[in-house]
This record gives structure tokens, sequence and C-alpha cells, in this order.
């Protein structure tokens, strides 16, 4: 197997968008490293990986978040940390790039000042006071679920998703809704 020495980078023309749309719509997803090969593109696997991902998914929803999205974020990421794949598991039209930006732009700062006032702690004593210490809870490896598992082929029912998600669209719709969203 000889490689490409030095990938192609940088912006994405509507060619090879049409020609990873096609290959995955056709084949499905196998292996991100070895397909750009077969689809016929000069681009890395990760590169592949990323672009349908956060742009070429049929499943993509950009735009606002809901309220009730925000508020999934917010108790997630009290749960999780910053685990934005984890969280963008429970949110299936979302990418983990857009939550982790909408986390960093707009919830971040609003939930802090929460956060702050709940554990008073004296830094001169460096100690916390009885009703703080309660509330004072490190996490530890227990404490977290186990991860996300959802098969390579975006099957809804692999993925343990809550709500039903139809991902067959013809070559003539998957192109329409890139149309519809500026990316073809």
């Amino acid at each position: 197997m000889v490689r490409q020495p030095y990938p192609k980078k940088g912006t994405w023309t509507p060619d090879e968008d049409q020609k990873l749309i096609a290959y995955i719509m056709r084949y499905g997803v196998w292996n991100w490293n070895e397909m750009p090969r077969f689809v016929g593109l000069q681009r890395s696997g990760k590169s592949c990986r990323l672009r349908w991902m956060n742009y070429l998914r049929p499943n993509l929803r950009r735009g606002n978040f809901t309220r009730e999205e925000e508020e999934t974020i917010i108790r997630l990421q009290k749960e999780l940390g910053n685990r934005w794949s984890a969280i963008a598991a429970t949110l299936p039209h979302k990418t983990d790039n857009d939550i982790k930006n909408y986390w960093n732009t707009r919830l971040k700062n609003n939930n802090s000042a929460s956060a702050t006032t709940e554990t008073s702690c004296s830094i001169e004593e460096n100690s916390c006071d009885a009703n703080s210490s309660a509330s004072l809870n490190i996490p530890t490896m227990t404490d977290f679920p186990e991860p996300f598992a959802c098969s390579t082929t975006f099957s809804p029912s692999d993925c343990h998703q809550t709500e039903e998600v139809d991902n067959t669209y013809s070559m003539r719709e998957l192109l329409f809704h890139l149309n519809a969203i500026g990316r073809y």
C-alpha cells in the first residue's frame, strides 16, 4: 500500500464533498484511514472524518440551540465536565465542536458564577465551612458512565438514541440538502 506523502490540505471543493458523500452513501463508513484512497481523494483519513462528521452528515442541524438543548448541555457539563463527544452523543443533530463552542461563548460564564457561590472556601485558612464541604464532591473514575458506544454505520439502534433518526437519503435528497445549507 503506497500512501500519498503529502495529502491535500485546505478548503474542500464541492467535487470532493460530492465524492465523499456518494461513497459513504453507497458503502458506508468502514475505515477512515483507508477510505480516501477508495473514494479517490488525496486527503487524510482524519480530514475526511472531520468533514463528514462536522459538515456533510445528513442529520446535522445548524443554527441556534433550543432551551432544552441548553439545559442538557449545562446538566451534562456539570456531570461529565468537558467531555464534548459524550455530551454530543445525547444531542444527535449537533456536533461536539458546536456544543463546545456554544458552551465557551454563551453558557460557561453564566453557569460559573452559580458554581463558585456553592462552595465558599477561605483561602487564608485553607479550609471550607461546614455547609460547603458537603457540596464539594470530587469525582472519581467510578462516577463517570461508560463511554458512549456507537457503530460507525450511524444506525440509530446501535447508538441507543432516544429519538428515531432516518439516515436513508437518496443522492438527490442529499444534494438538495447540501444546496440548502450552502455546502454544494
